[in-house]
């Protein structure tokens, strides 16, 4: 009987721990969801007003057609910076994408822009292979590298590459919000996006962390790049924006995560692709962080404290359980996909909002939070949208948390994973030396308009 009491004694106070640990971390995911968000670092000259921007080049590799790539593209067009350069590269000389870039070269005659089809390969990660390649197109003394899907404000440039005036600065990098595609499964990640990533890393920078380098947006000193091997470091890395920053570091410069933040498209439409993506993503954070990796099950909100009521079926503990439910809610409701279901569905049966929800749901940073003082109406409208966000909250958030434990179980296995059609390593934890010289199949070809 003691060996029983033990154990259930124990099963107990796991429960309980588990049921704490997932409460306090849903609040704290809450609390760095709503407060006023400034970036960690020091001022620098380039803060100071009346300060001339530094001239920057934008560095985007492409591969394939994707559904808003030309919206996408079009928004580096429109930058308020006065002084900036567009490079595009492709490996083949037949990608679609090739297509897009033209176009908005045809639109903006008069802006800086730069193709480079080079097919040379320096490692598996094509992407990394395919920046090295452009990188000796690049013109200007400040280089921000992006992902080819996210879009961005028209001062995107010139605030991500502020800090950069800061000697101690290494690189400067953006969270990023879910803008979903029609569809259940492309809002589902969008969720992954806005209701666990980015609230995970915002509570990580809150306790001191920065150890951060996300693709959506990485910008550094070109004499940086340098110093840490160039593009060709990272030929074999599939994290290649976590080491790019995790090169600078290295150095002793620091990482600032800006209070930017961009817009990503989720574009998975059934089940399999989400899960190839996101598994993807689970398998590369625990590449990264082995130890802390089995310690993120925390995160999981709903699950985590499902298992702590049934370890403790205590009254207590369902309290602690109740309160960490309602901030998960509580977040999911104010995620952008929860705003965009509440304005469709207001739109539905209200002439006036019908023509403008389509554009507010696609308009690069669009806010998740309605804007105060809209009108006489919004008193009567607030209570009817809350409403709507915590229907659309009570659906999605106990799916989306199920379907990441089912993701973080699978992240422990394998040491390969899926991209862009190949199968490549994950578990390769350093960043590659850069000394390989590059494998030259044919020379490059570089298209101008400028």
């Amino acid at each position: 009987m003691s060996a029983i009491a033990a154990s259930a004694t124990f099963a107990a106070t796991a429960g309980m721990l588990l049921t704490l640990l997932a409460t306090v971390y849903a609040l704290a995911a809450l609390l760095c969801r709503g407060r006023p968000w400034r970036p960690r670092r020091s001022a620098g000259p380039g803060d100071e007003p009346g300060a001339v921007p530094v001239p920057v080049t934008v560095l985007k590799p492409l591969c394939g057609a994707e559904p808003r790539l030309d919206h996408n593209l079009a928004t580096l067009a429109v930058q308020t910076h006065p002084c900036y350069q567009l490079v595009f590269g492709v490996r083949r000389a037949d990608d679609p994408a090739i297509a897009a870039v033209e176009r908005l070269a045809r639109r903006h005659p008069r802006l800086d822009i730069r193709l480079v089809v080079d097919p040379r390969v320096h490692g598996a990660n094509f992407k990394a292979g395919n920046l090295a390649n452009m990188a000796a197109a690049a013109r200007h003394p400040f280089l921000v590298v992006a992902d080819s899907d996210i879009a961005v404000a028209p001062d995107y440039l010139e605030r991500v590459t502020a800090p950069l005036h800061d000697p101690g600065t290494g690189i400067v990098t953006c969270l990023y919000r879910g803008r979903a595609l029609d569809g259940f499964w492309p809002r589902l990640g969008a969720l992954f996006i806005d209701a666990w990533f980015a609230p995970s890393v915002r509570v990580a920078s809150s306790g001191g962390a920065s150890a951060f380098g996300f693709g959506a947006t990485i910008a550094l000193r070109a004499d940086t790049l340098h110093a840490v091997g160039g593009f060709a470091a990272l030929e074999d890395c599939l994290a290649d924006d976590f080491w790019l920053g995790e090169r600078t570091r290295c150095l002793g410069l620091a990482t600032v995560l800006s209070e930017v933040v961009v817009d990503t498209d989720v574009t998975e439409g059934s089940l399999r692709a989400l899960w190839a993506r996101e598994r993807r993503w689970m398998q590369t954070i625990r590449s990264l962080n082995p130890l802390g990796y089995p310690c993120s099950c925390i995160t999981f909100t709903l699950p985590m404290l499902a298992l702590g009521l049934w370890l403790a079926p205590t009254a207590a503990n369902a309290a602690v359980a109740l309160l960490g439910a309602a901030a998960r809610l509580g977040l999911v409701a104010r995620t952008p996909a929860a705003a965009r279901a509440a304005r469709a569905a207001h739109a539905s049966g209200t002439a006036d909002t019908a023509g403008t929800a389509p554009m507010a749901s696609t308009a690069p940073m669009a806010r998740a939070e309605p804007m105060a003082g809209a009108g006489r109406t919004a008193p009567c409208a607030a209570a009817p949208a809350w409403r709507r966000r915590l229907r659309h909250a009570l659906l999605m958030a106990p799916l989306r948390d199920g379907l990441l434990l089912l993701e973080w179980l699978a992240g422990f296995g394998g040491a390969t994973t899926r991209w862009r059609g190949r199968t490549v390593p994950v578990d390769r934890r350093r960043a590659g030396s850069g000394a390989a010289a590059a494998r030259s199949r044919s020379p490059p070809t570089l298209h101008e308009s400028s």
